[in-house]
């Protein structure tokens, strides 16, 4: 790994911290419900930079915030790695195997498709263990996911397109 891949890394686990701290300071209407503001870098470091700095920025930013939150190997942790882990996954196999087929809101769709269905199964087989209970809030939980999956999808969007013209416009300076 070369050291501007580290920094590069270093950087945006640092602005998904920042912004699953930000996130933290809303009250939520309801408690497991949460925006997943930090996944709008892991998206953003998926496109621009690949598989394995996107599962990087994630690991680090479920650690590192579940260490500062005090909930390091607790049920938020296990939900939030289990989800986190399986949505990065998901979007990069995707992105990988059909890059094309998908917008950006749509990776940003499937990724809460599977953090949703990840955290469910691992509340079923950890904590919960009634099927009613899961098959109860499931429609509730996908749904409120899809919403906040466009808009973190949109906002993705937009700042990988901002962030390539940046680019274009540094390179053309250097040239």
């Amino acid at each position: 790994m070369q050291l501007q891949d580290k920094y590069r890394i270093a950087l945006l686990s640092a602005y998904a911290l920042a912004l699953h701290g930000f996130e933290s300071l809303f009250p939520t209407p309801v408690p497991w419900l949460r925006l997943g503001l930090a996944n709008i870098i892991t998206l953003t470091a998926l496109v621009l930079y690949g598989i394995r700095v996107a599962i990087t920025v994630t690991l680090i930013r479920v650690i590192l915030s579940s260490l500062f939150t005090g909930t390091f190997l607790g049920p938020a942790f296990i939900l939030s790695l289990g989800g986190g882990v399986t949505s990065t996954l998901a979007m990069g196999i995707v992105l990988s195997i059909t890059p094309r087929l998908f917008s950006i809101i749509g990776l940003s769709l499937i990724g809460a498709l599977f953090h949703n269905i990840a955290q469910l199964i691992l509340a079923y087989l950890l904590f919960i263990q009634r099927i009613e209970a899961i098959l109860l809030i499931s429609p509730i939980i996908i749904f409120l996911g899809s919403v906040t999956g466009t808009v973190n999808g949109i906002v993705s969007d937009l700042l990988i397109k901002n962030l390539k013209k940046g680019d274009k416009k540094i390179q053309n300076v250097n040239k």
